[in-house]
């Protein structure tokens, strides 16, 4: 279940009535920077997540080969 075409024209044709064709590429323009400040920002969070998880594995690593070294 996903928009249709003829959905899209009405949700264009609502906007057009409810902002006017001067405004709405303004919003449009606000609405991709607003997106993209989004991705970059959860990106990072993703990044942060998985160098946190590199270090976990980098330290078990590096764990076992003093375990092993002592035996």
């Amino acid at each position: 279940m996903g928009i249709g075409p003829m959905s899209m024209v009405i949700i264009g044709i609502v906007a057009i009535l409810i902002f006017g064709p001067k405004k709405l590429p303004e919003l449009g323009k606000a609405m991709g920077s607003t997106l993209r400040e989004f991705k970059n920002a959860t990106k990072g969070l993703v990044d942060d997540e998985d160098n946190d998880k590199k270090k976990v594995i980098e330290h078990d690593d590096k764990k076992k080969v003093i375990e092993h070294d002592d035996k």
